[in-house]
């Protein structure tokens, strides 16, 4: 992390710079429209402005800044794709471009929470880090019972870099809104603070991890979640699995497997709430691997939501009402779970058209996902004009990770060029989308 800003008062100067810019172009705004020009012309042009500060900002720093930058993903498909387009390079660089944590560091933070002879619990430790993330990085080694293992090492100060960095643009958020003016920006940042704060506790992680495989058992035949060996302050160990990465899959992989590993990764996303409770936040294509028996082994298991039953049923009624029912239907549903806020005005038109391709994928009995199908679905919220029916869409909290998962898995699924039958899945796995002759049909 030493090549990234870290000192409290640059990460600081740098989060205090957005609301002094967005003053200034709002004022430059105000000068334009006494002139004469079109106002949507220059409320659009404050937006792109605004925006491309925003990510560049958020880019360039590591920490809970990047972090919240991964996670709004609502954000970035709202941005044209010549300013959605550097930042995601940026942040690709960033990640890439993270030194690794000196080995002497490694085994201090391993001491602090193995203990001192914390080598006499590994027959074998590489210190050179088999990969890194934004908060940590993981080591392969052979635990003492000749197992071979991945250890997960927390960077020192990550938690209190994420704290700061999430308190600082707390006080901003007001600059989400000019992107999206309907939605509750407050709420959604409180609830990204409330997860990545989770995600920080590694005692969660491998409490969430143990549950998740306790759903999957080891005999499961389509997946596998690796056993939970040690867990301990800023440290986790878990059994090491090989496999073929999924990202290799999408560059490479024929069309049968292809198929093969789509339907299976769409069906642990949609199975796990009614199996576990959880859902896995972070379907990253980095997570899963294609096992040589054919099931898909699932790592990281730092960001998760809990899915209580009711709000399972309540998502897949949403769902059903989404893709079976008329238009009015649909927005009081929307208003009922707070996606329209109180005193919203939404042209039904636009909503539907908005909405129809967006559950194509739970309508007929099998879909392809391509990449083609997703440019249009994104042709659909860059557009920033005041207009635009998304733009006046609100994301409530407790739909946060699910919309993440919702958008990075289609996305996953539409890099895999794949056709599945989707809504049969949703049939089993999902309460609430079934109405009752479906659920006969599927046994649920």
């Amino acid at each position: 992390m030493s090549d990234l800003p870290r000192r409290a008062v640059t990460r600081s100067a740098k989060l205090a710079s957005l609301p002094l810019g967005f003053a200034g172009r709002t004022a430059l705004g105000v000068g334009k429209r006494t002139l004469g020009k079109p106002a949507e012309m220059v409320a659009l042009e404050i937006q792109q402005r605004t925006a491309e500060q925003l990510f560049k900002v958020l880019g360039e720093l590591k920490g809970g800044a990047m972090k919240l930058g991964q996670m709004l993903s609502i954000f970035e498909a709202a941005l044209p794709p010549e300013i959605a387009g550097p930042y995601r390079a940026t942040l690709t660089r960033l990640q890439e471009a993270a030194p690794p944590l000196p080995a002497t560091a490694v085994h201090k933070v391993l001491a602090e929470g193995l203990g001192e002879n914390w080598r006499d619990d590994f027959a074998e430790f590489d210190d050179r880090p088999a990969a890194a993330a934004s908060i940590g990085q993981v080591h392969r080694a052979v635990w003492k019972d000749g197992r071979q293992v991945a250890v997960k090492v927390q960077y020192p100060g990550a938690g209190k870099a994420l704290i700061s960095d999430f308190n600082q643009l707390a006080r901003i958020g007001k600059l989400f809104g000019v992107l999206m003016p309907g939605l509750d920006v407050k709420s959604m940042l409180a609830e990204l603070k409330e997860r990545v704060v989770e995600e920080l506790d590694y005692t969660i992680e491998a409490e969430s991890q143990r549950r998740v495989r306790a759903a999957y058992p080891a005999d499961d035949p389509d997946f596998y979640i690796p056993e939970v060996v040690a867990q301990a302050g800023n440290v986790l160990v878990t059994e090491w699995i090989d496999g073929v990465p999924l990202s290799k899959i999408i560059a490479e992989g024929d069309a049968e497997t292809r198929d093969h590993v789509a339907l299976l990764y769409c069906r642990f996303l949609l199975s796990g709430p009614k199996r576990s409770g959880l859902l896995h936040g972070d379907p990253h294509p980095g997570n899963f691997r294609l096992l040589e028996d054919g099931r898909l082994g699932v790592l990281d298991f730092g960001a998760v939501d809990r899915i209580p039953p009711d709000f399972q049923y309540r998502m897949g009624r949403l769902l059903r009402i989404g893709t079976l029912e008329g238009i009015d239907t649909i927005e009081k549903a929307l208003r009922d779970e707070d996606f329209i806020r109180e005193g919203v005005r939404v042209e039904a038109e636009e909503l539907q058209a908005f909405l129809a391709p967006i559950t194509e994928p739970f309508v007929e009995d099998t879909f392809r996902f391509s990449r083609e199908w997703l440019r249009d679905m994104a042709a659909r919220v860059t557009d920033l004009r005041p207009t635009n029916v998304v733009r006046q869409l609100n994301l409530p909290p407790e739909y946060v990770i699910v919309h993440r998962v919702l958008s990075a898995g289609t996305g996953v699924l539409c890099q895999l060029e794949c056709e599945i039958p989707a809504r049969a899945e949703s049939l089993r796995w999902v309460p609430g989308f079934a109405d009752e002759s479906d659920a006969e049909l599927v046994g649920s």
